[in-house]
This record gives C-alpha cells, sequence and structure tokens, in this order.
C-alpha cells in the first residue's frame, strides 16, 4: 500500500511538472505585428516637433492632425504633393492633408499602431509582474513578457540579454521614464526591432539616453536633448525631440566625429572635444585624436574615440579601441566590452570604478574566457551560442570588484524530454583570475546539460 501511495506520488509531481514545463516553453512570445505603423520610426496623432539638430533615418508622419503639426523640420514639398522632405530626415515625411493617396495611407497606418498597441497590452501569462516594484535599473532581463500596474523607471540603464530572434514585451499601465544618460544595453544577439514597450502614459527618454525598441505609447513620446532612439516611436498623441538621433531598428547609424586637438588646463589635465562631448582625463593623462595607434604607450593614455592601443602582458596581447561608450578589449578569441573608463600606461591597464578608484586590470581577457568555459563544461564561446563577454564591476564601497561576467546559451534537456538553450554565466576576478560567481537558469535542477 505504502509503495503504491508512493508510485502515485511520484505520477502527480511528474505529471504536474510536465505541465508547468509546456506552460513554460509555450511562454515565448511573438513579435507585435505593426503593420504599416511598421513603415515609420515615427510616427503620430497629434504632430511631430523638434528643436537642435536632430537626425532621423527613417519616414516619418502624422495623422488626423496636418503638416501644421510638424515643426521644427523645415518642410520641403515635392512636386507630387504627396510627402516632404527636410535636411533633418534621412526618408520621406507624411501628413494626413497631403494629396492622395497619402491621407488613406496615414488612416491605415495610425489604424495599424492603435492595434498593435492593443495586441502588445493584451497580452497575457507575464513572466513576471512587477518586476522591481517598477526600477528595473541595472537589471539583466532576459526574453519574455514583463507586466506592471505602475510606471517603470530606468535610471542607469538596463541590459536585455537574448537571442536574434528572442522577444520582449513591457506591459507599462502608466508612465516610463528613462533617466539621463541611460543606456539599454543588447547582448547575445538581442535584436532592438524585437523590443516593444507599451506604455499606458507617457513616455520621457532623458537627456543623452540610449534607447532601443519600439515604444507604442497611449500618449506623448518626449526625447529630451541628446538621447539616441534605435527603434520606433509610436504615440497616439505627439511625439517631441530635440537634438537626437533617431533610425530604425534595422539602421546602422553613420556618425562623423570631428576631433580638435588636446588642450592642457592650469591644472594640468588634458581634455579633447570628440563630437561636441568633452572627455576628460587625469594629470599627466594624453588624450590622442582620432585614428591614433599606440603600441605600449610611455604615458597614460585614455581610450577615447579613434584611440587604438596594443598591450601585451603574460604573453597575450590585447587590443584595446573605443566605439561610442563602450570600450573593447580583444585578444585571442575573447571579445570584451565594458563601459567604464579605461587607460593604459606601458602593458598596464586600468579601469576607474564608480567609487573612483582605478583598478588594475592583471589578467587578461582570453585567460579569463578559458577560465570561465572551463568551470562551464564549454569549449568555445561565439556567436553561435550566444556568448558574450563584459567587464563591469560588482559589489559596493570596498568590497567592490573588477570581474569578467561570461554569459552564455548552453544546450539543454528538460526531464531528459525537451530541448531547451539555458543561460549559464561565470564571473571570473579581473585581479586574480578566481571564479567568484556562477549562474544558471532557475529550472536548471529540471535539466541534463550537454558539454559543448
Amino acid at each position: 500500500m505504502e509503495n503504491n501511495k508512493s508510485k502515485l506520488f511520484i505520477f502527480a509531481f511528474l505529471f504536474a511538472t510536465i505541465i508547468l514545463l509546456i506552460g513554460f516553453i509555450s511562454a515565448a512570445q511573438s513579435v507585435v505585428n505593426l503593420g504599416t505603423a511598421g513603415n515609420f520610426v515615427i510616427l503620430s496623432k497629434a504632430g511631430i516637433s523638434t528643436t537642435g539638430t536632430t537626425a532621423i533615418t527613417g519616414d516619418i508622419g502624422s495623422s488626423p492632425i496636418d503638416s501644421t503639426g510638424i515643426t521644427g523640420f523645415g518642410l520641403i514639398m515635392d512636386s507630387t504633393n504627396t510627402f516632404a522632405t527636410s535636411s533633418l530626415v534621412t526618408g520621406k515625411i507624411y501628413a494626413a492633408d497631403y494629396t492622395s493617396p497619402t491621407p488613406t495611407k496615414m488612416t491605415t497606418a495610425v489604424s495599424d499602431m492603435e492595434t498593435a498597441y492593443t495586441d502588445a497590452s493584451g497580452r497575457t501569462n507575464p513572466t513576471a509582474t512587477e518586476l522591481g516594484a517598477g526600477d528595473i535599473s541595472g537589471k539583466t532581463i532576459a526574453p519574455g513578457l514583463y507586466k506592471w500596474g505602475t510606471g517603470v523607471i530606468i535610471n542607469d540603464g538596463v541590459t536585455l540579454s537574448g537571442g536574434a530572434n528572442d522577444v520582449w514585451i513591457f506591459q507599462i499601465a502608466q508612465d516610463l521614464t528613462v533617466g539621463n544618460g541611460a543606456i539599454i544595453t543588447l547582448v547575445g544577439g538581442a535584436q532592438a526591432k524585437n523590443i516593444f514597450w507599451q506604455v499606458g502614459g507617457q513616455t520621457t527618454l532623458g537627456t543623452t539616453s540610449d534607447f532601443k525598441g519600439i515604444i507604442l505609447s497611449q500618449t506623448l513620446i518626449e526625447i529630451n536633448t541628446g538621447a539616441v532612439l534605435k527603434g520606433r516611436a509610436l504615440a497616439q498623441t505627439a511625439v517631441t525631440l530635440d537634438a537626437n538621433v533617431v533610425t530604425s531598428p534595422g539602421t546602422a547609424s553613420t556618425t562623423t566625429t570631428t576631433t580638435t586637438p588636446s588642450t592642457t588646463t592650469p591644472s594640468g589635465s588634458s581634455s579633447s572635444s570628440s563630437g561636441g562631448s568633452a572627455i576628460t582625463s587625469g594629470t599627466s593623462s594624453n588624450t590622442q585624436s582620432e585614428d591614433t595607434i599606440i603600441t605600449n604607450p610611455d604615458e597614460s593614455v585614455n581610450i577615447v574615440n579613434g584611440v587604438s592601443v596594443t598591450v601585451t602582458q603574460d604573453s597575450e596581447t590585447v587590443k584595446i579601441t573605443s566605439s561610442g561608450s563602450k570600450v573593447k578589449l580583444n585578444s585571442g578569441d575573447a571579445k570584451v566590452e565594458t563601459e567604464l573608463p579605461v587607460e593604459v600606461e606601458g602593458n598596464t591597464i586600468r579601469v576607474t570604478q564608480s567609487n573612483g578608484i582605478k583598478s588594475e586590470v592583471k589578467i587578461m581577457p582570453d585567460t579569463a574566457s578559458e577560465t570561465a568555459l572551463e568551470r562551464l563544461k564549454i569549449n568555445v564561446c561565439s556567436e553561435e551560442n550566444n556568448c558574450t563577454i563584459v567587464l563591469k564591476e560588482v559589489g559596493t564601497g570596498e568590497q567592490m570588484k573588477l570581474v569578467y561576467e561570461i554569459k552564455v546559451q548552453k544546450e539543454s534537456k528538460l526531464l531528459w524530454v525537451f530541448k531547451k538553450q539555458m543561460q549559464v554565466s561565470a564571473q571570473v576576478n579581473a585581479e586574480n583570475g578566481e571564479i567568484i560567481r556562477t549562474g544558471k537558469s532557475w529550472w536548471a535542477f529540471m535539466a541534463v546539460e550537454s558539454v559543448e
């Protein structure tokens, strides 16, 4: 009798687990169909305005408001009167009062925008609700559906980690507020075209923020000074801009950088202006101009746009370059990115942490990668397994450390039946090479991992 009870319990447990897994596997989201609204990088019902030197790549349009609601662009009508152009827009500008068939085109696009909003807001079975109590700053978020009954704040950036075909849908009942300088970072092959922000209130992108994804906002989308959007701004009221860069999710942004010679301030620090942004180094540091290639520099060099430095340490050669807000450190098969300031002197690499301390990177990227991959039982870090390596800080105060964080997708089987890619990770101390943390998906206890 006891034996039968045990068998019944095991059967019930396995049955419940399989049902849970079926629900989990089927929870992957499909993209939100934008219809003809997807032909626009900016679409608004109540107008589009800009100040400053804005650069937009893609078509923009408004309806039912007419062209009087599109201001700051210096519109130039095409001879067909079906669209306008502007020196600020690499694309076409459409409005409800232009010649047929534009009015119908715009009515359909706005209707498709509203349908897409309804689709995104109506998705069910969220991966998580009220994540971070509405503050997702600093979090790394896997693909899925996320729901909040409040507003959402992103003060210092967020990382979306997943593959090229993965989808994120964020259901936000109230406002979406992105802080000044906050960055949405995509890793593992994640694409802006597969990220959907459904916002029940107003969307505000702070100054110099870097945002990615499709914004479906029920009211205003406000893009503040210097903010960058790779995605679409689709608003059911107005869209306002101020010296912004807006590109469609599949369009590469081309930036021309003008570099002025470095100057020395009375305090002895040097500064250089690149693209209008000031870069200041510490005393005795030299800020190099664009297209500068240096090997084992005798003096401290800040890694900024246009500077490429090569160092050799422990028989490992590392090439260090900068692209926008990120610094890249490549050696062997390891390709590392960091958003922390990096400087090089001789063969020494230093990173300035948020607490102001300059930490020396003593473990080189390829060595750290090999250490992590060995622990994770993975042979190689590549695009095929969505492997990423980030140099970052962990901890707070005196406990803050500089680490390499390696994340990779690993094939596994749930209950020996369902094939599922599982994200595994490891953190390697950049000073002594020790593994300080490993991580797996929450369902790893039910999975059998392959050795890759």
